[in-house]
Formats: C-alpha cells, structure tokens, sequence
C-alpha cells in the first residue's frame, strides 16, 4: 500500500516538474516570438509581379498570302500538322502543312467556270463574224439595188410622168434600205463589241484568279525561312496556335523562331502601381525553371493602355522588362518572377508594418521591450516593412503585436507628435 502510494506520488511530482519545464519553454519562446529588432541599412521600395518570357525579335513563319491583288476569298484555312513546339529546325524544314480543302473546291469550280466563259466567249466570237459577214452582204447587195434604182430612175425621163414617179420612189426606197443597214451595222458593230470586250474581262478575270488559287495552293506546306527553335504563336487570349487551329488573311502566322540571344520579361503590373514604374528602372529577376539563379533587368517599355485579363476583374497595364546579357537557357512562356526596383535608400532604420499602431488621433507609435510607447515619424514603406525616420534606433526590440497591458506603457517621444501632424497637414 504504501508502496502504491510512494510510485502515486512519484509520477504526479514528474508530471508538475514536466509540465512546469514545458511551460517555461513555450513562456520563452512566446516570448522571443513577439518581439523584433529595429533593422538599419539598404532598403528597397518594389513592385513584385509575375511574367513570362518573350524573344524580343523573333521570325514569323507564316502561311500564304491570300491578298496582294490575289482575287481569293477564302475565311479560316486550318492547321493540319504542326512540328512539336521546341524543335529545332534548319532553314528549308517542313514546319506544318494546311488543309486544302475549301480552296481546292474553289479552284476547281473556278476551273469550270472558266472553262464555261472561254467557251461562250469562242462562241461569241464566231457569231458576231457571222452576224456582221451577213449584214456586210446585205449592204453590198444594197448599194447593188440603190445604184440599178438610180439608173432607172435617171433613164425614166424618157418615160411618161407616171413611170418617172415610181422610178424615183423606187430609188428613195432602196438609198433608205441602204441607210437603216448602214445603221444597223454600226449598232450591232458597237453592241458586239461591248460584249465581246464584257465577256473578255471575265475571262481575263477567272483566268487570274484560277492562277492565283494555284500559286496559293502551291504554298500550304510551310517551311522554315531560317534556322532556330519553333514557338507556337500565341492569340491575344494566351491559347498557342497548333495541329487544328485556324489562320486567316489578316493573321497568317503559324508558329515563330525567336532570337534566344535576347530575351523580355512580358508582366503586368495593376493600375493602382503602374504609375510608380518608369522605364529604365533597375529589375531582379528569378526564372521558376532555374531558381537558384539570379538575373538583372531594366523596364524597356510601359504600355499606355490598360487591359483586363482573363478571368479578372481589375485593369493592368503591360510592361516589358529587358533581361541582361544572354543565356541559352532561357526559354519562350517560362515563368518569371519581377522585383521593380522603385526607390531604394541606403542606412535607414525600418521596422515591419505591423508593428506600427495608432490610436484615436492617428498618432503612430510602436510598443518597445522596455515598456513604452515610442511615438514615431515613420517614413516610406514596402509591401513588408516601413522605415523610421525618428522614434527608433537599430537594434532596439519592439512588440510585434500589441501586448496584452498595453495600455499600462508609457508614452515616449511626445516632442515628436507636432512633426507627425505637420507632416500629415494638420
């Protein structure tokens, strides 16, 4: 029994001792966790954004030209097959081939339709030979007619009165035959003509047009105008263009070689902060392909007007960020990682924002370790931390948070306060 009794109370003592230990531990740590040190030296004030890489100069490989004076009309002409997106590819390599389909319809109903027109147009021809031979024999017989009634007319004096009037009938009758031919002539002559010249022009016409279709058709298998790495092009959704997709006359593209050797940081940057970023601002840059790597960069150029992306709601602006020297490495669409270096102050004294609180009258303070609550004049901020102009010293310790008797600290730097409100505007 007292055995039981001694081991009873053996394990309640090591549980107190335990517990207390623990206790003092986590009392510690807690109390190491709320506290901080007033930082001093380099700060930097910057835009963190996410982008992508671009080739600044790339060569488009492109599909047929379907304008240029060409009497086509066609809509979207599909991809068929497209190399896979990286391989590397000489000048002279198939790249992809088009579907032929629409325009080999169409140029085989041009075909007909020409066909049709250099039949009708022979016809034409040969028909106004005849028509004009015939009328050119009538008016020669004619003129045969007109010259008998004339003689007739004139040897009819001779004749009584009554003989010598129908002779000179006769003869004004045949010159008026003669006359409506002659006008029948000229008529038909300018009408066939006309005709003639109508049906040539359409001839003409679908004649060039079948030529057309053919030198277009001639030029769906696309191959490389130079050497490099293929890209797929991209629409202004972001959706690569591949084996299935559509070009059109107006946009031909069907896949890019970009110039590796100089590489853009395509990011963009909310409308609250775009107008901090100026071109030739300093930029750190971090590839997710490579993260231990650091680059540098420079803001090339801003873009003027804002867009709204997919799937947000917000206004951005573009911003093409240079990246410095050449690595071969680099990729088109690798993901990047932008710090836009917007001001940066050497030797400063600068806290984290949270450790700054302010009360009724916006006066912003910071608890210290040694029990007060230090009025500061708090300066520029990043998206982390802020610096002090006046208040603080490096190396003091400050709360974190609010400490639970926080209302029993003391106010310090009060001499301060009128150059916090003057510096507010107060």
């Amino acid at each position: 029994m007292k055995r039981t009794l001694v081991i009873t109370l053996i394990v309640v003592l090591t549980t107190i001792i335990a517990l207390t230990v623990f206790n003092k531990i986590t009392s510690k740590k807690d109390s190491t966790a709320q506290f901080t040190e007033v930082s001093s030296g380099k700060f930097d004030i910057t835009i963190n954004t996410t982008g992508e890489l671009v080739a600044e100069n790339s060569i488009e490989i492109k599909g047929p030209e379907f304008s240029q004076g060409r009497d086509i009309h066609s809509t979207n002409i599909k991809i068929t097959d497209l190399v896979a997106e990286g391989t590397i590819v000489q000048k002279g390599d198939f790249v992809a081939t088009l579907d032929k389909t629409e325009l080999d319809n169409s140029l085989k109903d041009a075909r007909e339709r020409l066909t049709s027109l250099q039949t009708n147009l022979d016809m034409a021809l040969l028909d106004t030979a005849m028509t004009m031979n015939s009328i050119r024999d009538q008016i020669s017989n004619q003129r045969h007619t007109v010259d008998e009634a004339e003689l007739t007319f004139h040897n009819s004096k001779y004749e009584s009165p009554q003989i010598q009037r129908q002779a000179e009938i006769n003869y004004d009758q045949a010159k008026r035959v003669l006359e409506q031919l002659l006008r029948t002539y000229l008529l038909r002559d300018a009408q066939t003509k006309a005709n003639i010249m109508t049906q040539r022009w359409w001839t003409t016409r679908i004649g060039r047009r079948v030529k057309d279709y053919e030198e277009v058709l001639a030029n769906f298998t696309i191959y490389a105008p130079g050497s490099g790495m293929i890209i797929y092009k991209k629409n202004r959704f972001g959706t690569k263009r591949k084996a299935g997709s559509n070009i059109d006359a107006f946009d031909r593209v069907v896949a890019t070689l970009p110039d590796l050797t100089s590489m853009l940081s395509k990011a963009f940057v909310s409308e609250i902060e775009i107008n901090k970023v100026k071109k030739g601002q300093k930029v750190v840059i971090t590839i997710d392909a490579f993260p231990a790597k650091i680059y540098s960069g420079t803001v090339m150029s801003i873009a003027n007007i804002g867009e709204k992306l997919p799937n947000t709601d917000s206004k951005v602006f573009e911003v093409m960020i240079k990246i410095d020297g050449t690595d071969m490495n680099l990729r088109p669409s690798m993901t990047t990682n932008n710090k836009i270096m917007i001001e940066t102050f050497e030797n400063v004294a600068y806290i984290p924002s949270e450790c700054i609180h302010t009360g009724a009258d916006t006066i912003p303070f910071v608890y210290t370790k040694s029990g007060y609550r230090q009025v500061i004049i708090p300066g520029k901020a990043n998206d982390k931390e802020m610096i002090v102009e006046k208040g603080l010293k490096p190396g003091m310790k400050i709360y974190v948070t609010e400490p639970s008797d926080g209302s029993k600290f003391k106010m310090a730097g009060m001499e301060l306060i009128s150059e916090v409100r003057k510096k507010k505007g107060f």
